[in-house]
């Protein structure tokens, strides 16, 4: 197989710039991750910037974008694939994809990760994980190394990578994306952020069982997450002076210390220290009430206790639309917000549109 070859006689238009290229990793080659990259190529390419550089195994792609066609009647934009990507990734050469891209008249580019096991829609196999853990990685390389723009993350399955014995830098079973790339960028703190058009929420503790997050909500979680959160709003979503509203950790916020003291004796505090400095940020609120259209309407952003507090609100106010994104990189990193709805796959019936959402932020935020 040669380097780089494109698959199509017909080249696509090149948006002839010298921007950096934007990244997506496909993710579970088994799910939907291909598929909504194919529909946004298909029918969104006016909202996609050029050049793409695109993760997946070239040969997989290719058949899912048959598969696609058979049932769609789709029209698959030309592209291009680098099929030479060296073995050890961490000391790929920084002109790397500027000398790739310079070779070729396509704006989409495969970057060919070959799996292990025959993909097959629908039917995971950690032989694969491999792969989908070396899509990541290449992504973090390639953006921490500024060889492109952004990363946009598709969704990959858990399970498979903790089957496949994938591990976190500092040795723990993989946990999710936010995770991978915090340990791989050296950061001793991020923020998962969810995004969309009727709220932006912040998490202090993520994947974590919910016994385990009383024990997690501690001064400096608190302190870090809000620093963290500001420091985007402000920087990469433009917002000089953000208004940013805190759940408590109990309901009622703790009822004056009779439902729990949590908001007390570690989370008002840290939240006073901030508005002794300025910051316009409120002390801990119960979150039953906070989520309601009168405190969302004077609010820039949400910080929420745990997982479920935040996210399943944020979630009912649009589902599809809404995107992940990973606060304290030192590249920006947004995804979509739904699984890899494994029983879609290869069907036609997988939507693009928080794909579409997520290369937005990514957009906005580079």
């Amino acid at each position: 197989m040669s380097a780089f070859f494109a698959k199509s006689a017909k080249a696509a238009p090149h948006q002839a710039c010298n921007q950096l290229p934007y990244l997506i990793t496909t993710g579970e080659p088994a799910g939907i991750g291909m598929d909504i990259v194919i529909d946004a190529l298909c029918h969104h390419r006016d909202q996609l910037p050029a050049p793409l550089l695109i993760l997946a195994d070239c040969f997989a792609f290719d058949e899912r974008v048959a598969m696609l066609k058979a049932i769609n009647a789709h029209q698959m934009p030309d592209y291009a694939v680098i099929d030479d990507l060296p073995d050890d990734i961490d000391n790929i050469d920084n002109q790397f994809i500027k000398d790739k891209l310079s070779g070729t008249a396509h704006s989409v580019i495969i970057l060919h990760i070959p799996c292990t096991d025959k993909v097959v829609a629908g039917q995971l196999s950690a032989h694969n994980a491999p792969m989908v853990e070396r899509q990541l990685h290449l992504a973090h390389v390639l953006a921490s190394t500024k060889q492109v723009a952004a990363i946009i993350t598709a969704p990959l399955q858990k399970s498979v990578m903790i089957d496949g014995g994938v591990q976190l830098d500092n040795g723990d079973l993989f946990s999710g994306h936010t995770e991978y790339f915090m340990h791989k960028a050296g950061c001793d703190k991020v923020v998962m952020m969810l995004a969309n058009r009727v709220m932006k929420v912040a998490l202090v503790t993520t994947h974590l069982p919910l016994r385990a997050v009383a024990d997690a909500i501690t001064a400096d979680e608190v302190a870090s997450t809000v620093a963290i959160t500001h420091h985007a709003l402000t920087h990469q979503f433009g917002i000089p002076n953000p208004k940013i509203l805190v759940c408590g950790l109990n309901p009622h916020a703790g009822e004056s210390g009779h439902l729990g003291d949590e908001e007390i004796h570690i989370i008002n505090p840290v939240l006073q220290n901030y508005r002794d400095d300025g910051m316009d940020i409120s002390l801990a609120m119960p979150a039953d009430t906070l989520f309601t259209r009168h405190h969302l309407a004077h609010c820039d952003a949400v910080i929420a206790m745990y997982h479920d507090q935040g996210l399943a609100p944020l979630k009912s106010h649009g589902f599809g639309d809404t995107v992940n994104i990973t606060l304290g990189l030192p590249y920006v990193r947004t995804s979509v917000d739904h699984g890899t709805a494994l029983d879609l796959a290869g069907t036609g019936q997988a939507s693009s549109s928080s794909l579409l959402q997520a290369m937005a932020y990514a957009l906005m935020m580079s």
